[in-house]
């Protein structure tokens, strides 16, 4: 398996460039996706079918692929069902507290409201930013999980010693291990990627651009649903 790697800023900046759709393409397992063996049950009812990103708030080309994952979600049918997964893997870049943060918010039932701010504290300058505007370089103190508790007081109304303390809480920890399980399960090797149904794995480079990328999830959203 590759070294798990988050992508440069000049690549992903590289996949924000649209490339011309496959149109009739033939998607082949294995090239343009890869299957989950065993694959992993879902959560999700009869007859829906579940599409997750992995991601982090501090990969930069995750907050690149942010437009795509929009364009993404409004072209999938009633039936999908889009859902977020957090990695924790880039620990230089502060990876495992916005893992934290983000399954805290789900157990208070604020990620979704919070989703796309949170990017915005990260990468337009905001209180959550994990590098210094001056000199592009990391910064030497990296956001803490306060830090992400009084971002979700602003934006969510949780309150700062609670949203802290359902970050030590078991109901969190407990799904940081869920998530670290399924992310070894996934074989997922960088960020974003894209499962599909718990049986498949795909990402920008493996079906060839971002709009390939959305073809290719119809398809197998499609494909699960027969």
């Amino acid at each position: 398996m590759k070294a798990i790697y988050s992508a440069a800023l000049s690549a992903a900046l590289a996949w924000s460039v649209a490339l011309p759709s496959h149109g009739a393409q033939t998607w082949t397992e294995g090239v343009n996706y890869f299957l989950v063996q065993p694959a992993r049950a879902t959560n999700v009812a009869p007859g829906k079918v579940e599409v997750t990103e992995v991601f982090s708030y501090a990969c930069p080309a995750c907050n690149i692929f942010q437009p795509t994952m929009h364009k993404l979600k409004q072209s999938l049918p009633a039936n999908a069902v889009v859902d977020y997964l957090p990695a924790a893997f880039n620990t230089a870049e502060d990876w495992p507290m916005f893992q934290l943060a983000y399954v805290t918010a789900q157990v208070l039932g604020v990620d979704q409201q919070a989703h796309d701010a949170m990017f915005d504290a990260v990468w337009k300058g905001g209180d959550l930013s994990i590098t210094d505007p001056s000199t592009r370089a990391l910064k030497s103190r990296m956001p803490s999980i306060e830090d992400a508790a009084k971002f979700y007081n602003q934006r969510a109304g949780v309150p700062v010693d609670k949203f802290v303390a359902t970050s030590k809480s078991f109901s969190a920890d407990l799904k940081v291990r869920t998530d670290q399980d399924l992310l070894v399960a996934y074989k997922v090797d960088r960020t974003p990627t894209i499962i599909v149904n718990g049986k498949y794995r795909l990402h920008v480079e493996s079906a060839g651009g971002t709009d390939q990328l959305i073809d290719l999830v119809k398809y197998l959203v499609a494909k699960e649903t027969k």
